[in-house]
């Protein structure tokens, strides 16, 4: 098994960044339990971390654009040594997505010079990872493919279902060159049925497998998810399947075929709508930011913005309007006293809840919420988000050897009280090339001729 540690060189501090708050109040926050001062000291003081647990671990990445990628980072993110292949001139549908850029700072590798500046979109979910090119429609970008496969331990690949058998880079063709590997393809309908040879895309799935049709405003059309989120959701389910297939390689040392695919993934994070229809029949509806069965649990606006409230049961409802809202009398009214009764009067205790609202200004309501467990929270822009004093670290600044320092989103897990550090930026586009087929026993005229033949 090759194991791959980076040179001292690359070895990245890991830097969170903690924006102060832009408002003192929301120091505290609370929920059922009341308030809580958060400090901005560790939040679990368990330990300095666990070490990489899939160090030595050699990923295969033909994977693009957002769902594969997404996968790889975060076993890369775990210590794995992800190789990212690329297409040789344009490489990663993703780099061309721009703007915004990292721009180029003037002392770059002279070697990169020609690409375009690093695009953001990019730079999003390629940490951690080499990047080499590969024209594998070639002979001799094959037998490079081949060789990749014979050393590592996990492929993960995103082509049309069939794509890769056709090339020789099918799981069949792979399970000969290596039989302990784990071989994941991530598509558009999985690998069998009608629409198998069909590409998937996020923004057709979330209609075709009802996302679409749940998101919106009750008397708007149907509305797509702010981010690629069944995108994202078929890059955890896919990096879930590949962590338990190589705890079930451990046990039989076997390699397996996943099949993931965002038709089936969004199907299943339909939950409790998907349960409502299979039990009981009941075609889904648009509600807005709205629940369908607890009112009120939504987004209501205020003066200058807007602010989310879930009073999920009876005693919630009667705090907030007696205490929150000044408005006693609801609580009593048995038009409202109960939550059936809420449901069954919607639309009247909406109007009135953003008649009261309405009056004062947002940051004078979240005021007025604090200590009473009520759930609640502003609806922030982006900018905000970041600015947000919960002390968790979400961002981490990391040395891009073409863009200079660059911020990217923090691992979402930490274990023990540390996330994991990211040990390489993303890469510009065939970065590790001659260091991965250096590894792979290629030698420097041999890598030369390949470069001058446009292989790699």
């Amino acid at each position: 098994m090759l194991r791959f540690v980076a040179p001292r060189s690359l070895r990245l501090q890991y830097q969170c960044s903690l924006a102060s708050p832009s408002n003192q109040l929301f120091q505290q926050r609370f929920f059922e339990t009341g308030p809580r001062n958060f400090s901005q000291g560790p939040a679990m003081p368990y330990g300095p971390g666990i070490a990489p647990p899939l160090k030595g671990i050699k990923v295969l990445d033909l994977t693009r654009v957002l769902a594969g990628p997404t996968a790889t980072m975060l076993l890369a993110d775990l210590g794995a040594d992800v190789i990212k292949v690329e297409e040789v001139t344009r490489g990663d549908d993703t780099r061309s997505w721009l703007p915004p850029v990292a721009p180029t700072r003037p002392n770059a590798p002279k070697e990169a010079e020609h690409l375009p500046d690093e695009s953001a979109y990019f730079l999003a979910v390629n940490r951690n990872k080499r990047s080499i090119t590969v024209n594998f429609k070639t002979p001799e970008g094959l037998e490079i493919l081949h060789r990749l496969v014979k050393k590592s331990d996990v492929l993960v690949e995103n082509f049309v279902s069939g794509k890769l058998a056709s090339m020789g880079l099918g799981y069949e063709d792979c399970k000969k060159l290596n039989e302990k590997l784990v071989y994941a393809s991530i598509t558009g309908y999985g690998q069998t049925g009608p629409y198998k040879s069909a590409a998937g895309y996020d923004v057709v799935i979330e209609g075709e497998a009802g996302l679409m049709h749940i998101t919106g405003e009750p008397n708007g059309p149907p509305c797509k998810v702010g981010v690629a989120a069944t995108d994202i959701a078929t890059g955890l389910y896919a990096h879930g399947a590949i962590m338990a297939a190589l705890i079930g390689r451990q046990q039989t040392g076997k390699g397996v075929w996943i099949d993931c695919n965002l038709f089936e993934t969004q199907i299943a994070g339909l939950a409790n709508i998907a349960s409502n229809y299979l039990i009981a029949g009941k075609e889904a509806s648009r509600h807005g930011t709205a629940h369908p069965s607890i009112v009120p649990y939504q987004v209501f606006p205020c003066k200058d913005g807007f602010v989310m409230i879930g009073a999920g049961n009876n005693k919630q409802f009667k705090i907030l309007v007696e205490k929150v809202l000044d408005l006693p009398a609801l609580a009593s009214d048995p038009k409202f006293s109960t939550n059936d009764a809420r449901v069954a009067n919607r639309t009247e205790l909406v109007q009135i809840i953003n008649e009261a609202l309405m009056k004062r200004d947002r940051d004078y309501w979240l005021e007025r919420f604090q200590g009473l467990g009520v759930p609640f929270g502003p609806i922030n822009n982006i900018k905000q988000t970041f600015e947000h004093p919960q002390a968790v670290a979400r961002q981490v600044t990391v040395e891009h050897s073409r863009s200079g320092k660059i911020k990217l989103v923090a691992p979402a897990v930490a274990y023990d009280g540390q996330k994991m550090p990211v040990r390489l930026p993303p890469p510009w586009l065939s970065e590790h090339t001659t260091e991965v087929l250096e590894e792979l026993g290629y030698t420097e005229g041999e890598i030369t001729g390949l470069r001058n033949r446009r292989i790699v």
